[in-house]
């Protein structure tokens, strides 16, 4: 029979795939003397099964009951007890955190009997009263459907008729006449009273739990994050402990390192006299954790000692939830914590200095995505002047943006094109798609690990917290600080490292790290952990990093940012701005002589555009595509074409000679499909010279930088080949050439000649194509285009959205390499073209090559390069590094 419930003595922490996160580190902290409260834990696959058929799985009734029973038998009285009410929490806890985007039901077992005997145990009825409101408040919105929103509207005119800041100062007679109210709005809203039986919380609100899978908002961060849909939800049910009972109670949220710079901890937040969803919805205003040790000195000392132990049993920063309970310390979660960018190379840099980790677990541990977000810029500290507001800087980096108010409008104003910053008092779980939207969060309330905070870091969103100066007003869309109001679509600045919110557009410098790529000068800090990460990293990496660029300036950038060669040079982009006359000129040859003098005149350009780039990559290879698209892209468009002729004729101006055979041509090279029409090797094929000529320049290039005393090392690449007699045509062509100019000149020129594979046909018959071609480069933009059938510049805009909605995609295809279908293709050719010809060279040249997701399956397939934008080799030489560590033991810090 399957087990579906399991008590935290019975699990480990490798047990996350069956118990959450959250139940296998309770687990874990149970089974290493911790003190935490006792529970236990609901599996994913009671929730999977709960989902599929909307009913609890035979048999969990039952093992819940037993276990409730072995808590009470502990406790010493019953969940509800009238006169001494054993109360529970039920908490969402998911294999990878997912914070705030699933519910959670505190104090369950409170009824109008069971809360006088609380007040009696405890000696405090205000406690008993605040417990009470509280599950009232959770358990109407979460399990019952209403709107919270009424809740919070109840208690802020319950403050105001008060005259109170806070539900601190609210007494125990106002909270008895809050629960009331509560109890009327539940009865209002949704037509039923509050359960007042405790086996019915308990059950209710479990299944409540395991809907909230599904929620909108939890669906929503599951795609930002690339979480699958199909893993479920366990559930924690855990004896309460209160941190709500006094002065000498309260709950915190602590990291043993600081999760935005890395520093070493302790660090995190405080409230005193608040249960911990009050920390981290940022309702109060938090102290620093350093603080307890002024307020609770003993339980600061133990809440040290169990830091220290979690970090050296994870062997990484460790993110703690606590409650002191009238001075005794309980243990209520702990994880792999969240992290910046900035945070992650740090700390593993400090853990390997410390012995906790290896050098090849550090470099696992740091990521591409994080390499790219720490070389974007900063803000110009010469140009920033007096900020509106300092709160505490959550998440790093510098965003400007239009300040909005409310999620609907970040998402629409964002959906424009606008950069956007969401500013609000606080942030709750239903804010998330507004936060995706925005470049930056700013909150008036809250602490580093309040909601916002978290789900920031967790996304690489600029982040402040708790600026206090700032005035929200949500009603009329503004924020007033230092006396400046700021409205709704104002643009501001906000500065993640220092906690800043500057008025107006703050200029931008670039970042330290990405001097460090332009210089190779390190530093300490921050710079010497990415340099040691990236050195671990091209130490262990078997792939190589070359670039695509197209100009001697693109790789001159690229070979200071460690590119081993360029992998993908398109020499379309050599045609263009004043040169576009030629190639006109070419287009519009009436006889071979026209032809070949447009040809001629092309010629030493191209050379030149050669001799600078092969200059730039000295000693490296560097793979040069020919022409790739139809000509057509070369003239000017059809419409504007004939709209200047048709209003030439209409001031009588006369149609020019010029303009009349650019239509001509224009139609008659018209495609109704160009992007599967004559471009590629097609047109090299059919346009006589073309491919002579600009052979004839790679060689000529080749033969200059010889004589200079260079080592120019060209390849030459065919594009779109769909069969091997297209390549061997080509092939034979390119060799005449090569052989011609290497005679004329006495210089010996060899220059390998391969091909793209970018459509399916050439990857399944890469057997016969491998037979004429002396490398392979897959060219993934256009065989994703060919293998889905998608037209990118048309589809992405159209029905990507949709798509990702809908879960048919995890992630765009164009932006994450397709392993089922597109990989597998891949798979083919590196397979049967290696087996054609041993030693075959092949590598990527598409946008996939720069993609941290991709990088490891290129790994695995067998690629020996990957090929990038230059901005993107330093990411691609350090996933290239990680993926050479396949297996090596990594810890989760989404």
């Amino acid at each position: 029979m399957v087990q579906y419930v399991y008590a935290f003595t019975e699990g480990r922490r490798d047990m996350a795939d069956l118990l959450g996160g959250k139940g296998a580190n309770l687990a874990e902290m149970t089974r290493l003397g911790l003190p935490v409260p006792p529970g236990f834990t609901l599996t994913t696959e009671a929730c999977r099964a709960y989902l599929t058929t909307g009913a609890e799985p035979d048999g969990l009734a039952a093992e819940i009951a037993a276990h409730l029973a072995g808590l009470e038998r502990a406790a010493g009285r019953r969940l509800g007890q009238a006169d001494d009410p054993l109360l529970l929490s039920v908490r969402s806890g998911a294999r990878f955190s997912m914070p705030g985007m699933m519910e959670t039901v505190l104090d369950i077992g409170l009824t109008d009997d069971s809360v006088r005997g609380l007040a009696k145990v405890s000696g405090s009825d205000r406690f008993a009263y605040d417990s009470y409101r509280r599950l009232i408040q959770m358990f109407g919105s979460t399990v019952m459907g209403v709107d919270p929103a009424l809740f919070e509207g109840a208690l802020s005119r319950l403050k105001e008729s008060r005259g109170v800041p806070d539900d601190l100062h609210l007494d125990a007679a106002d909270l008895a006449r809050l629960v009331e109210t509560y109890k009327v709005l539940i009865r209002e809203g949704v037509g039923e009273p509050f359960p007042q039986d405790p086996a019915e919380q308990l059950r209710r609100s479990i299944r409540a739990v395991f809907a909230s899978w599904n929620s909108e908002r939890a669906r929503l961060y599951r795609r930002r994050e690339h979480i699958a849909d199909d893993l479920g939800t366990a559930i924690n049910v855990q004896r309460m402990v209160f941190g709500n009972l006094g002065p000498d109670s309260g709950s915190g949220v602590a990291f043993t390192r600081d999760p935005a710079t890395g520093r070493p901890g302790p660090y995190g937040d405080y409230l005193s006299n608040a249960q911990g969803e009050d920390v981290v919805a940022g309702i109060r205003n938090t102290v620093p954790l350093t603080e307890l040790q002024r307020l609770a000195p003993s339980s600061y000392a133990r809440l040290r000692e169990h830091l220290e132990t979690l970090e050296t049993h994870y062997r990484d920063l460790c993110d703690i939830e606590f409650t002191i309970e009238r001075g005794t310390l309980w243990m209520l979660q702990t994880r792999v914590g969240k992290r910046t960018a900035e945070a992650a190379f740090a700390i593993a840099a400090e853990l390997a200095d410390e012995g906790l980790i290896t050098p090849d677990e550090a470099l696992a541990r740091v990521g591409g995505e994080g390499l790219a977000r720490l070389m974007f810029p900063r803000f110009d500290a010469t140009a920033v002047g007096e900020a509106l507001a300092h709160g505490l800087p959550a998440s790093p980096g510098a965003a400007v943006g239009t300040a909005v108010f409310d999620c609907a409008e970040a998402v629409r104003r964002a959906a424009t094109g606008e950069a956007v910053v969401l500013v609000r008092q606080e942030t709750t779980p239903d804010d998330l798609p507004g936060m995706v939207a925005a470049q930056a969060v700013v909150t008036s309330r809250g602490g580093k690990t309040s909601h916002a905070a978290v789900v920031a870091r967790g996304m690489g969103k600029v982040c402040v917290c708790g600026a206090e100066q700032l005035d929200v007003d949500l009603s009329k869309r503004r924020f007033t600080a230092r006396g400046v109001t700021v409205e709704e679509g104002t643009v501001i600045s906000v500065d993640g490292s220092t906690g800043a919110v500057h008025a107006g557009a703050v200029p931008l410098v670039d970042s330290v790290v990405m001097r460090y790529f332009e210089t190779g000068e390190s530093s300490a800090g921050l710079v010497d952990a990415v340099a040691r990460a990236m050195g671990r990293a091209d130490t262990v990496r078997r792939m190589e990093v070359r670039a695509n660029a197209d100009t001697p300036e693109d790789a001159a950038r690229a070979r200071r940012f460690g590119a081993q060669g360029i992998g993908l040079c398109r020499t379309e982009h050599m045609f263009l701005g004043d040169r576009r006359q030629l190639v006109e000129a070419m287009i519009l040859a009436r006889t071979d002589e026209d032809r070949e003098r447009a040809l001629e005149a092309l010629l030493p350009l191209q050379r030149q555009d050669f001799v600078g780039i092969l200059e730039a990559m000295d000693g490296l290879p560097v793979t040069i595509r020919l022409l790739d698209p139809p000509l057509h892209e070369f003239l000017p468009d059809r419409t504007e074409l004939a709209v200047r002729i048709a209003a030439a004729e209409a001031h009588g101006d006369g149609t020019s000679e010029h303009d009349a055979e650019l239509l001509d041509a224009v139609n008659r090279m018209h495609e109704e499909n160009p992007m599967l029409g004559l471009r590629g090797v097609r047109l090299g094929l059919v346009a006589p010279g073309l491919v002579a000529m600009q052979v004839r320049a790679i060689a000529e290039a080749v033969v200059e930088r010889k004589r200079a005393g260079g080592d120019p090392r060209a390849e030459i690449m065919v594009p779109l080949i769909d069969t091997v007699e297209e390549l061997r045509l080509v092939r034979e062509e390119v060799e005449q050439v090569l052989a011609e100019v290497s005679a004329a000149a006495g210089v010996p020129v060899t220059c390998p000649v391969g091909t793209m594979i970018e459509l399916p046909r050439a990857a399944l018959t890469a057997r016969h194509i491998a037979r004429e071609a002396e490398f392979f480069s897959f060219g993934t933009n256009d065989l994703t285009q060919t293998t889905w059938g998608f037209s990118r510049d048309d589809v992405e805009a159209a029905f990507f959205s949709a798509y990702l909605d809908k879960g048919i995609f995890k992630v765009s295809p164009f932006e994450t390499i397709d392993r089922e279908g597109v990989g597998r293709l891949v798979e083919i050719a590196v397979a049967e073209g290696r087996a054609a010809r041993a030693g075959l060279k092949i590598g990527v040249c598409g946008e996939h090559g720069g993609d941290p997701a991709s990088i490891g399956f290129f790994h695995a397939a067998g690629l020996d390069y990957v090929s990038c934008s230059p901005f993107r080799v330093p990411v691609a030489r350090l996933e290239a590094g990680r993926a050479a560590l396949a297996g090596t033991d990594t810890s989760d810090t989404r």
